[in-house]
């Protein structure tokens, strides 16, 4: 990420409003991991929820945050086994 407090802008002004909007919709946290390394972590009820906002995020990055980014992103997916 070329520019991480622009990008955490974007994000809080423009894209969580819109992952609230999803149905199932539990938590989203965006995380500066240091050295232009931004990760996010989405939480929702069902696969539903959780597959339709990786196509909001796809959309989203395409749209808002494409300029800022030298790498394109990376999506994993997968089920909570551990919590606390």
């Amino acid at each position: 990420m070329t520019d991480p407090v622009e990008a955490g802008r974007r994000v809080s002004e423009g894209f969580v409003p819109l992952l609230r909007q999803v149905r199932g919709f539990v938590a989203y946290y965006w995380v500066d991991a240091g050295d232009g390394v931004m990760l996010s972590t989405s939480v929702y009820e069902d696969q539903a929820g959780a597959d339709e906002s990786v196509d909001r995020a796809a959309d989203f990055v395409r749209d808002n945050l494409a300029s800022l980014l030298p790498n394109p992103p990376q999506v994993t997916a997968g089920q909570v086994v551990a919590a606390g």
